[in-house]
């Protein structure tokens, strides 16, 4: 299979790395507009060559878009006309209702699947990508009622190759997901590295003190803010929303610290406790998991 991949960061360089060690991609072809990254991808072999997209997109049987989704919705559109009638087109974005939107009438909508692999790290660029970045990850595909049955096919086998599992979403559901999940603990962890920078402006000692809590906490800020804004501005309303509950939230700690009430603040924290339930039970998912309550295993194609 001939895949082309738009976008040689981290996410697209590292399943370049897994597509050909797992022999699903026979032939990889490599698109991004910056020339450095199409250089470094190729001197570390994570594309066969460097084409530019109108030759790519004419020949590819997969496409796979894994650029940032303002520029990702606004070249969505195109890369569906110039496509062959069996290409099968897919994106990474983590947004998905305007991504959706800006298709939905598309003659080949059915095409395209929309999906969303949850993984990453706070590093970018080619030199960033690694093999098993997506290993025993969730990828969420969502409006699968809009793609036909082999686009589904084959985005399902590309996922099963990664060994990834699979649930199923409507786009706006997951847009509003992702708002707590991922998109707020970014943007407090943004906040939260310039509150300390400020800090730190007048009193320079401050970073001798910062431990391993403190990198862990921040370690999000060192992503790159040209793939987050767009993340961020896509999804304004369900952001928005998670942030005003999370400044509630703060905001009543806040109260109870200035009441020196150690009771209650306790009690907030180990309600909080409770969440480490929920991402234990992520330690180790087996498998693939739809709104409709069917289950498959992850590591195998899905038909």
């Amino acid at each position: 299979m001939k895949v082309t991949i738009v976008g040689l960061g981290l996410i697209g360089g590292s399943m370049a790395i897994d597509l050909r060690k797992t022999g699903f991609a026979a032939e990889l072809i490599g698109v991004d507009l910056n020339p450095h990254h199409a250089q470094r991808a190729l001197e570390r072999g994570l594309v066969d060559r460097i084409e530019p997209e109108d030759i790519a997109f004419v020949s590819s049987d997969l496409i796979i878009l894994t650029i940032p989704v303002n520029a990702l919705a606004a070249l969505l559109p195109s890369v569906l006309d110039s496509v062959k009638t069996n290409t099968v087109v897919m994106d990474v974005g983590s947004t998905k209702a305007q991504i959706c939107k800006s298709i939905a009438t598309h003659d080949k909508r059915s095409q395209f699947v929309a999906a969303h692999p949850i993984a990453g790290t706070e590093n970018s660029g080619p030199d960033a990508a690694f093999s098993g970045l997506f290993t025993r990850k969730t990828t969420i595909i969502c409006d699968r009622g809009r793609s036909s049955d082999h686009a589904l096919d084959v985005v399902h086998k590309v996922f099963a190759a990664l060994e990834m599992n699979v649930i199923y979403m409507q786009p706006e559901e997951h847009d509003k997901h992702v708002a707590y999940v991922s998109h707020l603990s970014h943007v407090s962890s943004f906040l939260l590295g310039q509150t300390v920078l400020d800090i730190e402006k007048d009193e320079k000692n401050i970073f001798a003190l910062a431990g391993s809590g403190f990198a862990s906490t921040v370690r999000l800020a060192k992503s790159s803010p040209g793939m987050w804004a767009p993340i961020f501005e896509q999804n304004m309303e369900y952001l928005s929303q998670a942030l005003q509950e999370y400044i509630i939230h703060l905001q009543r700690f806040q109260y109870h610290l200035m009441k020196r009430d150690t009771k209650e603040l306790s009690r907030i924290m180990t309600e909080a406790n409770h969440i480490r339930r929920i991402l234990d039970g992520f330690e180790n998912p087996t498998q693939e998991k739809s709104l409709n309550g069917t289950t498959h295993k992850a590591t195998q194609p899905l038909t």
